[in-house]
């Protein structure tokens, strides 16, 4: 099984794939239905996430279905710093039992997206 991408809705869409650029994400394709833009950005993977936007629509309950995403990063700290971030979830530390140094930070729309620097054994 491979998965092929994440929906995030989104308030405004060209501010969504600029965050997430700072990834390494390219926007890949997009299409319209009805008062939704919909906008995929892929990474060199081809894992897409879809940011989907609709006319008047720019609040967003996180709900308890959907929690976060991660991305692996060489460093957390120098991420942390060079992204321009909406919000700073959880301080960058260490996570032992996770064998990790992790941070939480939030895009344009609220959503958490989780920096992960795996632990040198």
């Amino acid at each position: 099984m491979h998965i092929l991408h994440m929906c995030l809705n989104v308030a405004d869409v060209e501010q969504s794939i600029a965050f997430y650029e700072q990834f390494g994400f390219e926007e890949s394709w997009g299409f319209e239905s009805g008062d939704t833009v919909n906008r995929y950005v892929a990474d060199d993977e081809g894992t897409e996430l879809q940011l989907s936007q609709t006319e008047g629509e720019t609040e967003f309950d996180s709900g308890t279905a959907w929690d976060h995403i991660a991305f692996r990063v060489d460093d957390v700290d120098a991420t942390v710093e060079s992204v321009d971030h909406h919000g700073i979830v959880k301080e960058p530390g260490p996570q032992p039992a996770a064998g990790a140094y992790t941070a939480f930070i939030e895009d344009p729309d609220g959503h958490h997206v989780e920096l992960i620097e795996p632990l040198d054994d």
